[in-house]
């Protein structure tokens, strides 16, 4: 009975992806792998670093993904000048002569982190707290943010001047570095007609945030055979240069591999990723689909990688 249940849920967890994937089709326009991954990491209760150039609606996207969702947001446009309180809040004197903490953006259902690269590592570590823990300390007090909790967080890898490069312990956090490309030239034109005249589109909410934190406690329930698991962390271990299971390719142009934390989220978009494609257990296929944004942003070249014109992607197709 419990098994059929569960056969139930998956398929309701694919017929609800299909749902948001079609709303969200209504606003942008292409895309579709990159609105995969988000999804991905939400029903995963995971972070997403979107990386591409301006104009390629990623602020559209998280907004679009937040409204279908019915889920609370906010947007933190980060500054060379923002601050930590700027972003988890502050404690003042009230009018009663006793002091109150007054919530900061952080306080959503999903936080747009735009541009999370323009600001100083000091205000960029205040949102490692909000990303591991899911709360905040002001002032010696925890407080906990909304449940279901998610950094999407932008970055632009044209601009150099004025940024502060993300340490690697604050990537880490984040179960996906989705790059974003420009769009087909017949999808450009289907955003131009829709972006330059009046039409209104009206957007539908398809699942809350219960139907969401359900959905996140099914993802972990489904069962996952030795040999995928094994494959995960033989798949991750493999980035690591003179370990045990490090290629020659690896040990020749990496100079630091994936942690461990690379492996559980290996599982888990694979869980998620079978899940939404109508399976009831992931295979090697869905780990390799979700492997090269989950290992992007693990991996470091060193400058024989890079005089070479060896890209990340290329070393991980490599380790398949």
């Amino acid at each position: 009975m419990q098994f059929e249940n569960d056969i139930k849920a998956v398929d309701a967890l694919h017929q609800a992806y299909n749902n948001i994937r079609t709303e969200i089709g209504k606003v942008v326009i292409g895309q579709e792998e990159v609105v995969k991954s988000v999804l991905i990491s939400i029903f995963s209760n995971g972070h997403c670093l979107l990386v591409g150039v301006p104009g390629l609606a990623k602020t559209l996207l998280v907004q679009t993904v937040a409204d279908v969702m019915d889920l609370n947001f906010n947007r933190i446009q980060f500054t060379p000048d923002l601050m930590p309180s700027d972003i988890i809040g502050a404690e003042i004197l009230g009018e009663d002569r006793n002091f109150k903490f007054i919530t900061g953006p952080v306080f959503s259902n999903i936080v747009l982190a735009d541009e999370i690269n323009r600001t100083p590592p000091k205000t960029q570590a205040a949102l490692l707290e909000a990303m591991q823990e899911k709360a905040v300390t002001a002032a010696g007090q925890r407080h906990v943010l909304p449940n279901p909790f998610f950094v999407l967080a932008t970055q632009n890898p044209i601009e150099q001047e004025g940024t502060y490069p993300l340490p690697e312990a604050q990537l880490d956090r984040f179960m996906f570095n989705v790059l974003l490309s420009y769009p087909t030239f017949a999808d450009e034109l289907t955003i131009v007609k829709n972006t330059t005249s009046n039409n209104d589109i009206k957007l539908k909410k398809i699942i809350d945030a219960k139907q969401i934190q359900y959905f996140q406690k099914l993802v972990r329930n489904i069962p996952v055979a030795d040999n995928v698991i094994e494959y995960a962390v033989k798949l991750a271990s493999k980035t690591r240069p003179h370990t045990a299971l490090a290629t020659e390719d690896i040990n020749k142009y990496i100079s630091w591999g994936a942690g461990p934390r690379a492996s559980q989220f290996l599982v888990i978009g694979a869980k998620c990723h079978a899940a939404i494609s109508g399976k009831y257990s992931p295979d090697i296929e869905d780990v390799q689909a979700v492997a090269e944004a989950i290992l992007r942003h693990r991996i470091v070249r060193n400058y024989r990688a890079e005089a070479e014109g060896l890209s990340i992607e290329q070393v991980i197709k490599n380790l398949f």
